[in-house]
C-alpha cells in the first residue's frame, strides 16, 4: 500500500515548511510527495526566503514540484493533474497551510479509507444496501471512496470560528451514505480537500475531479461517489490544524464562487438545502455565544453572516450579472477566463 500526498501551492510560507516537517514523522511513511506550484518565480521567491527545498530533502520520501502559470490553474483541473503524476495507491490531497496535528494523520486516513464490509457500521451497511439503485460493488470490498480530516482551529483563531470548526468536524467518526441525504441533507456530500485521501481505483472509476471548476471540486466528487453507492468518510482521529479568521468582504468573496458552484450543479443542490444546514449553524452559534456569556460577539458573527449571504446571493444569481461584475465578486478570476458563455 503506497500513498502519496499531493499539495497545491502559491505563495508559499513557513507554514509549508511546517506540514512538510510534519510529513516526516508519520507513522505511516508516504511513498512520494507532489508540489503542484502556481508561478514558478513564486515559488523561487518564497524559497530565498524559507527552507522550503531544505525541508523537502529531509523527507523520508522522494518528492517532485511541478509548475503551472497562475492562468492555468483550476481547483479540479490541477489537482487531476497532481493525480496522474502519481501511482500510489492512495493519493491525499493537503492545502499548504494544513498542518498535521500528530503524527497519525496518514495512518487514520487510510484506516478510514480502506474500512472493510465488516468494519463499517451495521446501520450503515444496512441503508447502504436497502438504497434503490446502490451498486452491489460498493460493499463487496470497500464501501468508502473518499476519508477527509479533522480540521482543529489554529491558536490565533477567533472563537466564532474555533465554534464553526467544532459545528463541521466534530470529534464523532461517521460513514456517510446515500441514505444519509433524508437525514443529513447537504451535509452527506461535504467533503474537503484541505485534507482528504482518496482511493485511486475508485477515483478513476469515478472519473476523477470535474474540470474547470470555482469551487467544490471535493464535495462534487463526494456526491458522484455517493450516487454510484460508496461511501465518504469523515475521519475525526485524522487531524490537521486549518483555519481562516475571514474579514466580511472575505467571506463575500468566498460565498459568492460557493453559491455559483451550486448554481451549476443543480443535480445535487436542488435535491437537498444548503441554507438549512447554513440557518442551522447561525443559530447554533448563537446560542453557543450566549451559553458562553459572550452576547457582544453576536454583533461580529453577524456581519461576518451579512457577508456570506450577500455573496451567496449574488452567486446564485450570477448569470444575470455582467462580467466586469462577475470578476469583482469573485475569488478566482483566472476560472472565469476559461469560460465563453459570460457576456460582457
Amino acid at each position: 500500500m503506497t500513498v502519496d500526498i499531493i499539495i497545491p501551492t502559491y505563495k508559499p510560507d513557513e507554514t509549508l515548511c511546517l506540514l512538510l516537517h510534519k510529513l516526516q514523522g508519520q507513522t505511516f511513511v508516504v511513498h512520494r510527495v507532489i508540489i503542484l506550484n502556481t508561478e514558478e518565480k513564486l515559488w523561487k521567491q518564497a524559497a530565498a526566503a524559507y527552507p522550503i527545498e531544505q525541508v523537502l530533502k529531509e523527507l523520508p520520501c522522494e518528492y517532485e514540484v511541478f509548475h503551472i502559470a497562475k492562468k492555468d490553474f483550476d481547483h479540479g483541473g490541477t489537482r487531476q493533474f497532481g493525480a496522474e503524476h502519481s501511482d500510489a495507491d492512495v493519493m491525499v490531497f493537503m492545502t499548504q497551510d494544513a498542518v498535521p496535528a500528530d503524527e497519525f494523520l496518514v495512518e487514520k486516513l487510510v484506516e478510514s479509507l480502506l474500512l472493510k464490509e465488516d468494519q463499517v457500521s451495521a446501520r450503515v451497511q444496512q441503508n447502504a444496501m436497502e438504497v434503490t439503485g446502490t451498486e452491489k460493488s460498493a460493499v463487496k470490498d470497500c464501501l468508502v471512496a473518499v476519508a477527509y480530516a479533522r480540521q482543529l482551529p489554529k491558536s490565533d483563531c477567533h472563537i466564532v470560528e474555533q465554534y464553526t470548526r467544532q459545528f463541521n468536524y466534530p470529534e464523532q467518526s461517521c460513514v456517510k451514505t446515500k441514505a444519509d441525504i433524508p437525514t443529513l441533507g447537504i451535509k452527506t456530500f461535504f467533503c474537503s480537500d484541505v485534507c482528504a485521501a482518496y482511493r485511486r481505483d475508485l477515483f478513476e472509476e469515478l472519473g476523477g475531479f470535474e474540470s474547470p471548476v470555482i469551487f467544490n471540486e471535493d464535495m462534487f466528487f463526494a456526491a458522484n461517489a455517493i450516487e454510484h453507492g460508496y461511501g465518504v468518510a469523515y475521519a475525526a482521529e485524522a487531524k490537521v490544524v486549518h483555519s481562516h479568521n475571514y474579514t466580511m468582504r472575505q467571506q463575500f468573496h468566498r460565498n459568492f464562487d460557493l453559491a455559483v458552484s451550486q448554481k451549476q450543479h443543480p443535480e445535487i443542490f436542488e435535491q437537498v438545502s444548503s441554507e438549512a444546514e447554513g440557518m442551522k449553524l447561525v443559530k447554533s452559534t448563537i446560542a453557543y455565544l450566549f451559553a458562553i456569556r459572550k452576547p457582544w460577539l453576536v454583533f461580529h458573527f453577524g456581519m461576518q453572516c451579512v457577508g456570506k449571504y450577500a455573496g451567496f446571493w449574488m452567486g446564485r444569481h450570477y448569470e444575470k450579472l455582467s462580467r466586469k461584475q462577475i470578476l469583482k465578486y469573485t475569488m478566482n478570476p483566472g476560472y472565469w477566463d476559461m469560460r465563453e458563455d459570460v457576456h460582457e
